[in-house]
């Protein structure tokens, strides 16, 4: 703990400017927020669902840490309302001192730590594992959180960042084990996992991929396999099934039919209205069949494979291309200023085009170093780790359409793999061509950074 978390005397100048600038983002936040988040208050569940805007960021945080409860969907994140217990119990310590709700300062707190150490885990990677200089892992680190959706999910309070910190702390670990030859050992792996797979289910197969890809034949020997992988799995997924029929199920029963008697007291009290101003009941009933219809196309956004269950999710309708060009590739790293940081849910369009031609150039810029990177570091096995990362989202994302509607804000999950395979084009350049190419480097991440930021503030004020 004390060789992953400690920071060494090279990290400390990095490690202090960085925690200088991730306090300034949370603290637009944290003003933003105050007086209408710090009164305590019976309601807080419909107090932060519906007040806190930040693209498709949930602020469920807020609320698990206020009233602690299963807020979180079990199925997608099993552990992480467990995980928030001891924010919880530090939130009534410090409400009954202060008399003010804490919770925004607790996540700006937990927001900080996991935004230092994430950049830390990528310098390290960069330095370490890629084998760059100090120099040139600084400007990629840099540019890894100038990018528009890193830096909004250092700031909202979801799981983002700390699934993107658990990621690249994995990463780290798996490149350490590869360059040395040694396998992850059943302890690491387990460990990884239910931490990985506690925030977000899918997150977990990566800590797999790492082992698969550092243990090699030994992943699967059946004492490994058994103990190390099946076990955790059927251990997470049970726990998500009694989580949810001892503490989600019963809460939802009783909301739905709450929330159906109130439709049904409005819908006759509408009636009875509408027939006392003389309207034949016939066409009311085809009124109010209408309206029915017309709020449930509203609220579909995108043709799923399944109208139910876990495919309901899923999306086959809308431009894989647009989205990839406009969302994955595009919002994830330059905000679009029409529709800033808006939620598809509310008022957003699915595809939101870029008003000049720039913003497509850098865009193309950085998709070929990409794919430039890849092809220097095709012989690294580390690399192709990082790209299995990659792939998994692409298959889940752009393959099934799995939050397909608002895919940047899943940025965080996969868009670490562009600084590292740029980094080993870095190393394959030679010095003079390298150092020209750090220096634009530097140049695009101080201007990202310029541009994300103020749209930022200009969002929050």
């Amino acid at each position: 703990m004390k060789a992953l978390f400690g920071i060494r005397p090279g990290e400390r100048l990095l490690a202090a400017v960085a925690l200088l600038v991730f306090i300034a983002l949370n603290a637009l936040v944290v003003v933003k927020y105050y007086g209408l988040f710090t009164p305590v208050s019976d309601n807080t569940w419909q107090l932060f669902i519906h007040n806190f805007h930040l693209s498709g960021f949930d602020p469920i945080t807020y609320a698990v840490i206020t009233d602690w409860t299963a807020g979180y969907n079990v199925y997608r994140h099993p552990l992480l309302a467990f995980f928030m217990f001891l924010p919880y119990l530090l939130n009534c310590g410090l409400t009954w001192l202060t008399g003010i709700n804490c919770a925004l300062f607790i996540v700006a707190g937990i927001n900080v730590f996991c935004s230092l150490y994430a950049l830390l885990f990528m310098y390290r990677i960069l330095s370490e594992i890629v084998g760059l200089g100090r120099a040139c892992s600084v400007v990629l680190s840099t540019l890894f959180f100038s990018f528009a959706y890193v830096m909004a999910s250092s700031v909202a309070p979801d799981h983002f960042i700390i699934s993107m910190m658990l990621l690249l702390l994995v990463l780290y670990l798996a490149g350490c084990h590869i360059k040395e030859h040694k396998p992850m050992t059943m302890k690491e792996t387990i460990v990884c996992f239910v931490l990985t797979a506690g925030v977000s289910l899918n997150n977990g197969l990566k800590v797999f991929l790492a082992a698969l890809f550092s243990n090699g034949r030994r992943f699967f020997r059946p004492r490994y396999l058994i103990l190390a992988v099946l076990v955790p799995a059927g251990l997470i997924w049970t726990t998500s099934e009694v989580e949810y029929a001892k503490l989600v199920w019963p809460k939802e029963q009783a909301a739905n039919a709450a929330r159906k008697a109130k439709a049904a007291a409005k819908q006759k009290k509408d009636f009875q209205m509408q027939l006392k101003q003389g309207v034949d009941s016939a066409t009311i009933i085809a009124k109010q069949k209408k309206q029915r219809m017309v709020s449930h196309r509203l609220k579909k956004l995108g043709k799923p494979i399944e109208p139910n269950g876990f495919l309901s999710w899923t999306d086959i309708s809308t431009s894989r291309w647009q989205s990839a060009v406009e969302n994955l590739f595009g919002e994830s790293i330059q905000l679009h200023r029409d529709h800033l940081l808006e939620d598809t849910l509310r008022n957003r369009p699915i595809i939101v085009h870029y008003r000049h031609a720039w913003h497509y150039v850098l865009e193309a810029f950085i998709m070929l170093l990409f794919l430039a990177g890849i092809w220097a570091g095709r012989r690294s096995k580390f690399l192709w780790l990082a790209l299995s990362f990659f792939g998994l989202d692409l298959i889940i994302h752009l393959g099934l359409g799995f939050g397909l509607n608002e895919v940047y804000i899943m940025t965080a999950h996969w868009i670490y793999v562009i600084p590292i395979a740029i980094g080993f084009l870095l190393k394959a350049m030679r010095p003079l061509p390298r150092r020209c190419l750090t220096s634009l480097l530097l140049l695009v991440s101080l201007g990202l950074w310029c541009c994300n930021a103020s749209l930022l503030v200009r969002f929050f004020f």
